[in-house]
């Protein structure tokens, strides 16, 4: 597993706890960082989903924005909360960071949806992210 699937899974974890429990997610990775006993060799994943977790913190509003316009019928706050916070990461990933292709912030999603979510998650990240995509795309 590359060190940025890793970063990813950190990420995920910090926005789905801040979500559940009303806290930063910075701190909350802050946090759980401090708690990491292989720190020294996890300096890399660390350092990658703090990108995320701050970018997905900063353009949190235009993130869930793009989000309820491309999910018929579906808001923000009725989306599962493990979804959301894939959905979020995924997001910024395609919107705000140009290092990573579009397709791979979709297939990483759908991974971590397949791994952690409910058996209809995967399908409906995947629809709704591509999307983002092809919108994203025309413009």
């Amino acid at each position: 597993m590359s060190a940025r699937t890793k970063a990813r899974k950190r990420a995920v974890d910090a926005l789905f706890a801040a979500d559940i429990r009303e806290l930063s997610a910075v701190d909350l990775l802050a946090e759980s960082e401090g708690l990491s006993p292989e720190r020294e060799q996890q300096q890399e994943i660390f350092a990658y989903a703090k990108t995320c977790v701050t970018g997905v913190t900063e353009n949190g509003q235009e993130i869930d924005d793009t989000l309820e316009t491309y999910a018929q019928g579906w808001t923000i706050a009725r989306m599962p909360a493990l979804d959301r916070a894939i959905l979020r990461l995924a997001t910024w990933e395609i919107l705000f960071n140009d290092g990573v292709p579009d397709a791979v912030a979709v297939d990483e999603a759908v991974e971590l949806a397949k791994e952690y979510s409910t058996d209809d998650s995967p399908g409906f990240i995947n629809g709704l992210l591509s999307k983002i995509v092809s919108t994203k795309a025309a413009k």
